[in-house]
């Protein structure tokens, strides 16, 4: 079983850990370590249980907020979830039908006309 030295608020512990476990518990060994500092500076010395006991409230506080708020989004997740397989099993809509309006042919005859008298007055008026 492995020994694992950590550092917690300016003083060293020897710990032992299962095989392969060391690196969680240098992970969870900073996250106490990061604690314990900032009772440090904000308090100054103390004993070392009571530091102990204080940086772990502390991480216990952040843990049961996150908690809250992971329960929150997998509440959210769920009904989205609901939200998406109920829209999935309706039925498509039926294809709504769209008249678009045809311009007769004489109207388009009689437009074009139009335009060409312009377009030769035009010519009339100012020459090219």
């Amino acid at each position: 079983m492995p020994q694992v030295e950590i550092a917690i608020g300016g003083r060293t512990f020897d710990v032992a850990c299962q095989e392969g476990e060391e690196h969680f518990l240098h992970s969870a060994a900073g996250m106490l370590n990061t604690e314990a500092s900032h009772l440090s500076e904000q308090i100054g010395r103390m004993p070392e249980a009571r530091m102990l006991l204080m940086a772990g409230l502390m991480l216990a506080d952040k843990t049961a907020n996150l908690e809250d708020k992971l329960r929150e989004a997998e509440t959210e997740t769920a009904r989205m979830r609901a939200e998406i397989e109920t829209l999935q099993s309706r039925p498509a809509p039926a294809p709504e039908r769209v008249e678009v309006p045809v311009v007769p042919a004489a109207v388009t005859e009689a437009l074009a006309e139009i335009a060409a008298r312009a377009e030769a007055l035009a010519d009339q008026v100012d020459p090219v």
